[in-house]
């Protein structure tokens, strides 16, 4: 039902990261009302992690299911980070939003073995992530007026 990849900035067409950042601004700027700039240079230093469904083609402006940015050490914080995860409105409560992370996950972990991942989450997504072995590591803060908490997952390596 949906195919999944993983690219280095220098490995994606513009047909794809055109349909990773259509979702991004659909759900960050459209859905959550959430004005700024989307497009930033952390993309130029990052790895993408998205999901197309098998069924539609990209190539014609079509969203990217699911997607989530690996940012490199040193881009976002002192360790590897993942950001920028979305799914799609007619994509969700089938569990693409974990299997995603998982892959992001793995994608981290082998490209930054050892480091750990930070994560700055939405508050409301805090157990959500909790159960892929994130913790709370702060307190809240307001990021674009949306309550978030900064979490962080040991390396399993």
């Amino acid at each position: 039902m949906y195919s999944f990849h993983s690219s280095s900035w220098s490995d994606l067409t513009r047909d794809q990261f055109h349909s990773i950042v259509r979702l991004r601004i659909d759900v960050f700027v459209v859905e959550q009302d959430c004005p700024y700039p989307e497009l930033d240079a952390k993309d130029l230093k990052s790895i993408q992690v998205y999901a197309l469904k098998s069924d539609e083609n990209i190539a014609s402006g079509d969203s990217a299911a699911a997607c989530v940015r690996i940012c490199a050490p040193g881009v976002s914080y002192p360790e590897p980070s993942i950001g920028r995860v979305a799914t799609r409105p007619d994509c969700r409560k089938m569990g693409l939003g974990i299997e995603i992370m998982k892959r992001a996950i793995d994608a981290c972990e082998s490209a930054y073995p050892g480091q750990g991942i930070r994560i700055s989450a939405q508050c409301y997504l805090e157990k959500f992530y909790a159960n892929l072995g994130f913790s709370s590591t702060g307190e809240t803060y307001l990021e674009d007026n949306i309550p978030h908490i900064q979490m962080f997952r040991p390396s399993s390596t």
